[in-house]
């Protein structure tokens, strides 16, 4: 399993398939809700979103965009956060999947502080935010496909971007195999959560990336608890 483990997976994720939806990808983005409490998704978001707004002089109005949001629950931290911080704080969440975005609109109907919107991180041109965040998204695309994600999300940004993203390692591959049989009989849940694992990243998946995007950002990323990274991209203004 380790040297299994050593690269990453380019298995698609049922998620990717696009063609399938419909109520079993609705009860698997509510299960994905309770895996990432389990699991503390949120945490490395809420880390990089803090570090970008302490560059940028504690600013009291941000926008954020996050793209590939699913139920966008990650979200519901920065929230917080910005309540507690005094910071006036607006969300848009993107996704390509109207199942995701109804997820979202039902999560966040109490919320006016988000907004969701059905769109693809590539064709987006009129949307704008000051930082634009990924939680679980990045780790959909192959090595050759994330030096354009990442400037993709950089054009929509002000301040830079924030990607949270799994570790690579046995260890979370065998909770999250365990947690989902434990918890769901949702086959994009039994699918894809060991497989996002074996997709996510090693310390030198990153160093690849910030050599590919070269000296125009600064790219720093940390190792978070419970098996994920924090990657913070933060644009050089000239």
């Amino acid at each position: 399993m380790r040297s299994w483990l050593r690269e990453r997976s380019s298995e698609p994720e049922l998620m990717d398939n696009f063609t399938i939806g419909g109520a079993e990808l609705q009860e698997a983005l509510a299960h994905l809700r309770l895996l990432n409490r389990i699991f503390a998704a949120a945490s490395p978001t809420v880390y990089g979103v803090r570090r970008l707004w302490r560059l940028a002089d504690k600013p009291k109005r941000l926008t954020i965009m996050d793209v590939g949001s699913g139920s966008g629950d990650a979200n519901a931290q920065l929230l917080k956060w910005a309540s507690a911080a005094g910071v006036d704080l607006s969300i848009t969440l993107i996704d390509i999947t109207e199942e995701a975005c109804q997820e979202a609109r039902d999560f966040f109907r109490n919320e006016p502080r988000v907004h969701v919107a059905k769109g693809d991180l590539f064709t987006l041109t009129s949307c704008h935010a000051d930082i634009v965040t990924g939680t679980q998204f990045f780790h959909h695309f192959s090595d050759a496909e994330l030096p354009n994600v990442a400037a993709s999300m950089l054009k929509l940004s002000r301040l830079g971007i924030v990607i949270n993203d799994i570790h690579r390692h046995w260890l979370p591959w065998c909770s999250v195999w365990l947690t989902t049989r434990m918890l769901s009989n949702n086959r994009y849940i039994l699918h894809d959560g060991p497989l996002s694992v074996a997709k996510g990243f090693r310390s030198h998946d990153w160093d690849r990336l910030k050599a590919e995007l070269g000296s125009a950002v600064k790219l720093h990323y940390s190792w978070r608890a419970l098996f994920r990274y924090a990657v913070v991209i933060e644009k050089i203004v000239e």
